[in-house]
């Protein structure tokens, strides 16, 4: 089971990204993990739900262009958070659902957050907000 440990309390969603998201959890795509599936359903019933107009500029939201680095070894990571139709982790699409989207799902610039990999525990910070569409005034990505 995918493992995500932050700190407690509420994430931030669109209630937009909630609706597909939780349609996305409803009727997994074929081939999605069914772990990765119901940590995405886990997260969905603690977010915060805030309109796509209302949403602070420094939230990850779906679509939204982040840069991410790995604490342990400085690596940088910057991808576009996508729905699993789009991902393509060549062309830096990430989907919501594999571990490291569904963890940065709703964290905010700044956060902090451990993810399980098969060589241990790996930590990473949301070191920047490249892009949201919400903030660039595209509420209905």
């Amino acid at each position: 089971m995918a493992t995500i440990q932050r700190l407690p309390g509420s994430i931030y969603v669109t209630r937009l990204d909630y609706g597909r998201l939780t349609d996305l959890v409803r009727q997994p795509p074929p081939g999605a993990s069914p772990e990765l599936v119901t940590v995405l359903g886990q997260e969905l019933a603690r977010a915060q739900l805030v309109d796509s107009y209302e949403i602070l500029p420094h939230v990850v939201t779906m679509n939204s262009r982040l840069k991410l680095r790995q604490l342990r070894s400085d690596d940088e990571l910057c991808f576009t958070l996508t729905y699993p139709p789009a991902a393509d982790e060549a062309a830096g699409q990430l989907s919501v659902l594999s571990p490291l989207g569904v963890a940065v799902l709703g964290c905010c610039l700044g956060d902090q957050f451990q993810l399980q990999q098969p060589g241990g525990p790996a930590n990473y910070w949301v070191e920047a907000i490249l892009h949201q569409p919400e903030a660039a005034g595209d509420w209905d990505s």
